[in-house]
């Protein structure tokens, strides 16, 4: 039988605090969406002043990095470089902003963030998985 980790709810209260203090600290109206290994939600916050669509956005990034295994900054950069036809993978978004959370090499979760420019959505959520570093 193998065994694997998992994020706790303290573990994810570290993440969601962090990022949310990184978003705070550039004034960035943002959602912060966390999963587990399988993409299901564990933690949601959308800030003051963040449209509600981010919310969704956030979280399917977040599903997307986990679920892939990737950034999905992978995903977008596939797209801009010409295989439009990965539009139609079973991907839920290939926008960037999601980022896999990894303990011992293995996926035990991602981040996902929206509400700014994409490179600052990963920036937000790299901060939130930095701090249980």
């Amino acid at each position: 039988m193998q065994s694997k980790a998992v994020l706790s709810q303290a573990q994810v209260s570290i993440i969601l605090t962090a990022a949310r203090i990184e978003a705070q600290k550039n004034h960035w109206a943002v959602a912060i969406s966390i999963v587990d290994d399988g993409g299901h939600p564990l933690a949601l916050e959308r800030l003051d002043g963040c449209a509600p669509i981010s919310a969704y956005i956030a979280t399917e990034k977040a599903r997307s990095s986990a679920l892939g295994r990737r950034e999905t900054k992978n995903y977008e950069d596939m797209v801009n470089g010409g295989r439009s036809a990965f539009l139609s993978a079973p991907m839920l978004t290939s926008l960037e902003g999601g980022v896999p959370l990894l303990i011992d090499g293995q996926v035990v979760g991602a981040v996902g963030v929206s509400g700014v420019k994409s490179d600052q959505d990963a920036q937000v959520a790299r901060a939130g998985i930095a701090a249980l570093a």
